[in-house]
């Protein structure tokens, strides 16, 4: 389809979503709606423009931070509205052209492909439901389109009928340029409408075949209900992906999981987890109720009840739980329980003990602390950085280490324990 121009229709407000946030830029899986629909368009087309309208700047910008090669096209809303007038005066570099929804995104270039198998001058998708509710219904006979009427538009008997536009066309040999000028908006909704061209197309004799598709694959979102159904879906692929290439998973219907996020070799991940975007786990167990951030984790066991936030990296390390570690890269550390680690660095061999906190942060700075191989932290240290402490060092429990400590030494700092006989009687008397 590589001769094929693409445009994705972005320029709705999505009032159902009762939100101030353009509807599609809300995310699923760690993404906008709209990127699933331009990186699926990426596989099939070097010729993609996206139509935008409300808060265009804001959707612009945050498109670009994932694609630098989309071309944006402000819609003329004011006069020429609708899914036509979204089209109109679009120079595309192809005759075909595959107008895709912003709000569509559970659909994969593997089910747009067959869109071009079709013999027609324009292919359109169709869902057959068993309640039609809310969708054009599409007129179909001798399994050619004879016509689409919006649902505003439809009479009560029209109403009834099951086949349903799902709002994706592949429109051939200029019949876009051909027939967009000849729209009107003499209709309830006053607006220009791409299904319209069908009808035209239709009086002229040219071919208007359905693709009958999956309602799964082509769910529009237009509410924060469609749109966590459409987050389980998209989960469900995820964790069905990951699962037949070897991973474990317990209760995977309780386990979150990003887009981007890489797991490899057989790994297992237990209930509650959530990998959140940039994570990649290597031969990992994540145990439950734990959470991973843009972290690489590798040979290692975090958790359960644990959180490794954005620009971790551990290797061959145990993390129990309660552990929280943030942009700090541990390599053979065990951390049983209980301790914050952030901004660090930790060598082979080394143990930390429950409660210990790397104090990295001095109210205007963040602060590093490296430890070396073999040390061995004792329990609720404070560990106040910058330092340094070396190889083969013992921390004692309960010290607060605010100098470096050099290799093989011992670090303790305590107040003498005092003890007063009797005083529990004596307390309880009085």
């Amino acid at each position: 389809m590589s001769n094929i121009s693409v445009i994705i229709l972005a320029a709705g407000k999505g009032t159902r979503m009762k939100s101030k946030k353009p509807k599609v830029l809300h995310k699923i899986s760690g993404y906008e709606m709209l990127y699933y629909s331009i990186s699926e368009a990426k596989k099939l087309s070097d010729d993609i423009s996206v139509v935008l309208y409300h808060q265009a700047s804001l959707v612009e910008s945050e498109m670009k931070k994932h694609f630098d090669d989309i071309k944006f096209v402000i819609q003329d809303h004011q006069n020429y509205p609708g899914t036509g007038g979204a089209v109109m005066n679009i120079e595309t570099s192809y005759d075909k052209v595959l107008v895709l929804n912003g709000d569509m995104p559970l659909i994969d270039a593997n089910e747009l492909e067959k869109f071009s198998q079709l013999d027609g001058d324009i292919v359109m998708s169709v869902i057959k439901m068993d309640d039609s509710s809310g969708y054009g219904r599409v007129v179909i006979k001798d399994n050619e389109i004879e016509k689409i009427i919006e649902e505003k538009d439809a009479s009560l008997k029209e109403r009834e009928i099951k086949s349903v536009n799902a709002g994706i066309y592949l429109f051939a040999n200029g019949m876009l340029a051909e027939y967009l000028p000849k729209l009107s908006n003499d209709n309830a909704g006053e607006e220009y409408y791409i299904t319209d061209v069908i009808e035209l197309a239709k009086n002229d004799g040219f071919k208007i075949v359905p693709l009958y598709v999956k309602e799964e694959n082509f769910k529009g979102v237009n509410s924060k209900y469609d749109l966590a159904m459409a987050e389980v879906i998209m989960q469900n692929r995820i964790k069905k992906r990951f699962m037949q290439e070897g991973v474990i998973m317990h209760l995977p219907d309780t386990i979150y999981i990003d887009a981007d996020v890489k797991i490899e070799d057989e790994s297992i991940i237990e209930n509650g987890v959530r990998l959140l975007s940039g994570a990649k786990i290597i031969n990992s167990h994540i145990k439950a109720n734990s959470v991973i951030e843009d972290s690489t984790i590798e040979n290692s066991s975090v958790g359960p009840l644990s959180r490794v936030r954005p620009k971790s990296v551990l290797r061959d390390t145990l993390i129990g739980n309660f552990v929280e570690v943030k942009k700090s890269i541990l390599i053979g550390v065990k951390a049983g329980h209980l301790s914050y680690l952030g901004d660090s660095e930790i060598d082979e061999g080394t143990n930390i003990g429950a409660g210990t906190i790397t104090c990295n942060y001095d109210g205007k700075n963040k602060h590093k602390t490296i430890i070396g191989k073999n040390v061995f932290i004792g329990s609720d240290t404070q560990i106040i950085a910058p330092v340094v402490i070396e190889d083969n060092v013992l921390v004692a429990a309960g010290t607060t280490v605010n100098k470096d400590v050099k290799k093989g030494s011992l670090a303790i700092s305590r107040t003498s324990m005092k003890t007063v006989e009797g005083f529990y009687d004596k307390f309880f008397k009085d």
